[in-house]
């Protein structure tokens, strides 16, 4: 299977602006594709008898060459690849768009998620250093993989620069048997079927009161002043580590559950319609469910283990784990399972977790 790698990049002034220089030239080669496609299909709408054919990522290239890139000569200063695939990442964002697993691309802004890819001459020197095509040799704090990646992608984050690639690996095999269920809820992040309990990062909601602080003091600022341009680096340096501290703790709950239980099983959670409900919106959000489940669906298929996602519609809450008994009404207030039948009085969360680990056994 496939799995990425991406570590941060030691630079120097001069890598620094070659990297904005082709975060430029991608920025701009996606905003003249995306242009182009919505006046393509804004003309096709307009008139149903005069159909254009929807471009490739291959004309969408040739169409720049001829009509863009003689016009602008900073083109010829980056890599050729770097416009190429970001025509061609264009046309995956439609191609979701059309079937309707994404919404309609956006236009890029400068500054906002930067990041460019290149193809060609990649190759791994020694333990710590890359060479890339244009740019040249680049030095990485991490150790890197001994293998030959086709592309590579380079991102900033805030004032950081990260490289990334794809490599192959091979899927482990699995030793455990037993089955876990695992409850998801705001107030803890996962409550397990064995009992144990795993509370929540809750990052936003810890550095809220900073991030507010600081955002509110720069609403005055000139926009483009050097005072703007450091608070908003300041702005995004917390809101990197708001989010590293999230995708820690998701990855080593992650592969806890992946490595060392033979079958996970979780709800199939409508997440964008728990985030309509404007109460919970922030707490939902803060605990990123669909990351979770996104990690342990890849983790799960790397260390062998089998996931099981249980029907939305399940009653796991509202089901007694004792003797099976399903309650009429269940409110999220009421945090203690108490059964009216046999009596049974367990935690709400670790009620629905059993229940999930039971319902592999009962199917």
């Amino acid at each position: 299977m496939l799995l990425g790698f991406k570590t941060e990049l030691k630079l120097n002034n001069q890598q620094r602006k070659a990297f904005a220089q082709h975060c430029g030239v991608a920025r701009h080669a996606w905003n003249w594709g995306l242009g182009l496609t919505k006046q393509i299909l804004d003309h096709n709408k307009a008139n149903p008898d005069s159909k254009i054919k929807f471009p490739s990522a291959i004309d969408l290239h040739k169409w720049l060459v001829a009509l863009v890139k003689s016009e602008h000569e900073w083109y010829y200063e980056v890599s050729k690849s770097t416009p190429q695939q970001a025509l061609m990442a264009l046309r995956e964002s439609w191609k979701r768009c059309f079937n309707k697993t994404a919404g309609v691309p956006k236009f890029k802004k400068k500054g906002r998620r930067d990041s460019f890819t290149l193809e060609g001459t990649v190759k791994i020197l020694g333990n710590n250093k890359i060479q890339v095509p244009v740019i040249g040799v680049l030095k990485t704090y991490e150790r890197l993989p001994q293998l030959k990646p086709k592309s590579v992608t380079i991102s900033r984050e805030a004032t950081r620069w990260f490289i990334s690639f794809r490599h192959e690996v091979e899927a482990q095999a699995t030793e455990h048997t037993d089955v876990v269920g695992v409850d998801l809820g705001v107030k803890t992040l996962a409550t397990l079927s064995t009992g144990e309990v795993v509370p929540g990062a809750k990052s936003y909601k810890k550095y809220e009161a900073k991030l507010s602080r600081m955002q509110w003091l720069n609403r005055h600022k000139i926009i483009g002043s050097t005072k703007w341009k450091k608070a908003q680096i300041q702005i995004a340096r917390l809101h990197r580590k708001i989010a590293n501290i999230r995708k820690d703790t998701l990855h080593k709950l992650t592969t806890l559950l992946a490595k060392n239980h033979g079958t996970v099983v979780i709800e199939d959670l409508n997440v964008s319609g728990m985030l309509a409900n404007h109460k919970l919106a922030k707490a939902i959000a803060d605990m990123s469910f669909f990351e979770f489940r996104r990690q342990l669906t890849y983790k799960c298929e790397l260390y062998g283990s089998k996931l099981v996602v249980v029907d939305r519609w399940f009653p796991s809450s509202k089901t007694c784990s004792n003797c099976g008994t399903k309650k009429e009404t269940l409110t999220l207030s009421e945090r203690v399972f108490e059964c009216d039948h046999c009596g049974f009085v367990i935690d709400r969360d670790l009620n629905a977790a059993i229940n999930l680990s039971l319902y592999v056994a009962a199917s």
